[in-house]
């Protein structure tokens, strides 16, 4: 068996105050989503599809937060070569 098959699902169902876990193996898992009707399988494909999206943009935003950034020389060295730039380019 492969480990991705060993891997289970919980869901969690909740009734008011009580609540219920269900422990299902993925095989079964995927059974149970061949036999979703078109419309509910589209669904849970957007669903999924919009968790992954979200998970990607937060790793985006720490990547682009957590990353380097520039000494005060190199932004002066930046604004003096956009400066000459701007120059250049209106002559």
């Amino acid at each position: 068996m492969s480990p991705l098959t060993r891997r289970c699902s919980r869901k969690l169902h909740k009734f008011g105050i009580m609540q219920v876990q269900v422990d299902i193996e993925f095989d079964e898992l995927l059974k149970i989503v061949k036999t979703l009707p078109s419309g509910k399988l589209k669904q849970l494909k957007a669903e999924i599809e919009k968790e992954a999206k979200s998970d990607k943009s937060i790793d985006l935003e720490r990547l682009l937060l957590n990353g380097p950034t520039a000494t005060k020389k190199q932004l002066e060295t930046i604004a003096k070569n956009r400066k000459a730039i701007n120059q250049w380019r209106t002559k």
